[in-house]
């Protein structure tokens, strides 16, 4: 769901770099040692998952799964899924990197969301409630991010306002899949590595 470079106006870039900087920096600080590993897989998972994607005016349609980094990483997510970003810009042109900023903030701050909304219900919920979480926390992060979209092409302009609507429309069949992929994400790491979550293997 990357934001073209110049499909913005210059105010909403800097205020995109300006907000990216802080949660990087905010979230460097919460990047714990042990969760190191987890940053690196989901941060590789992120790159290879939206890889392949399909042009939408401004913007792109493919799958995210920033909703699985915020679960696990909370505010780590931010520097987590920038680098993800930094790398498809340089190497594969996707978003460009003046739009680098505000694609950080569209698809990371989403997943800080998801982790208050999601996270506790994760942790001390049978792995069938797990599962729903995981799954509602999966579709919630597209939702948001869709929405943040929205929001900073009509900010950049009125002309955008149709493709902020096509954008939201055409993300709803993922915002399903990246549910069903996020919902069995969660039961698996909470099987495997119930850790992640802060909390003990969890029965049926």
């Amino acid at each position: 769901m990357h934001i073209v470079d110049g499909a913005l106006s210059t105010e909403v870039i800097a205020g995109g770099v300006v907000l990216a900087a802080a949660g990087i920096g905010y979230g460097l600080k919460h990047l714990e040692m042990e969760k190191i590993p987890a940053a690196g897989v989901l941060s590789a998972t992120f790159f290879v998952a939206s890889l392949v994607h399909v042009p939408l005016g401004p913007s792109s349609v493919h799958l995210i799964l920033n909703g699985v980094a915020g679960l696990v990483l909370g505010w780590a997510a931010v520097p987590t899924l920038f680098v993800g970003l930094l790398l498809q810009a340089v190497f594969f042109g996707y978003g460009g990197l003046t739009a680098l900023g505000v694609n950080t903030v569209v698809i990371a701050l989403p997943a800080v969301l998801t982790f208050y909304v999601c996270r506790r219900g994760i942790a001390s919920s049978s792995l069938k409630a797990a599962t729903m979480w995981g799954a509602f926390g999966g579709a919630l992060a597209i939702a948001l991010t869709t929405a943040m979209v929205a929001l900073f092409l009509t900010l950049s302009g009125d002309e955008f306002i149709p493709v902020a609507k096509l954008v939201f429309v055409a993300h709803i069949p993922i915002m399903l899949i990246e549910g069903m992929l996020s919902g069995a994400a969660a039961l698996l790491m909470i099987r495997v590595k119930p850790e992640l979550f802060g909390t003990v293997s969890q029965g049926a």
